[in-house]
């Protein structure tokens, strides 16, 4: 494998060099100014050669239809895969909204009416940020998100809108979600139900999931970008506008 690399990367220097020469003598001819372009490349001089070279990031390759013997398959789980890629980013910055709202609500909001109506100043800002968001979301996709939030916040989507709201809404909600034969009340449960998504978080977090992702899709991730993870709401206190 070292011998394959060296090979390459002499062929790259050997190229530059050729590229290089070519240019200088066209220039010379023609009596036009050289302008160096691209990148200067490292090199080292042994015994009077000088032998360039460059790094190379690394990747994971794998042959078409390998098998994951470990973690199985998952080409034919590519659909689980594309929705985790794109709605994860959502439950960590919704964690870390989440514990913004509770310290700020802990340390500044000591009256029922200041906590209501900084939890709707909140609702309002989260609907401005994420509603086009959620709105180009699938059915699983939105379904993927639910347990990720649950994941993350310790708090299964009926508790969260319980706590946050009322336990009307929560009910509510759990009617709405019957219909389309979800539960708000289900836990996340990472040996169960949610075992293969609970894979993919440690892949997240181990950060290889570049990699990953580009083993069963061939090719780079596209990257969910998160307008922002804090919050700007205020509790409002009496005689402030």
């Amino acid at each position: 494998m070292k011998k394959i690399v060296v090979i390459i990367v002499a062929l790259m220097a050997l190229g530059t060099l050729a590229r290089a020469q070519s240019q200088d003598a066209r220039s010379a001819i023609s009596g036009a100014a050289h302008t160096p372009k691209g990148f200067p490349m490292y090199f080292e001089v042994h015994e009077g050669d000088t032998v360039f070279f460059d790094t190379i990031d690394p990747i994971w390759v794998f042959p078409r239809g390998r098998g994951f013997k470990k973690s199985g398959d998952w080409r034919k789980e590519y659909r689980l895969v594309y929705n985790f890629n794109k709605v994860y980013p959502y439950a960590l910055a919704g964690r870390k909204m989440m514990a913004q709202v509770d310290s700020t609500i802990a340390a500044d909001a000591s009256k029922r009416s200041q906590r209501t109506q900084y939890i709707n100043q909140v609702e309002r800002e989260l609907l401005s940020l994420f509603t086009d968001d959620i709105k180009n979301m699938t059915t699983s996709q939105g379904v993927l998100l639910m347990r990720l939030i649950d994941r993350e916040c310790d708090m299964s989507a009926f508790n969260i809108i319980k706590d946050y709201e009322s336990g009307f809404a929560a009910n509510f909600w759990q009617i709405v979600a019957k219909l389309f034969s979800q539960d708000l009340k289900a836990r996340y449960d990472p040996k169960g139900r949610d075992a293969r998504t609970e894979e993919l978080v440690k892949i997240w977090d181990s950060g290889q999931w570049d990699q990953f992702y580009y083993s069963v899709f061939w090719e780079s991730p596209k990257k969910t970008v998160i307008k922002t993870d804090r919050l700007k709401s205020q509790v409002k206190k009496k005689g402030k506008k």
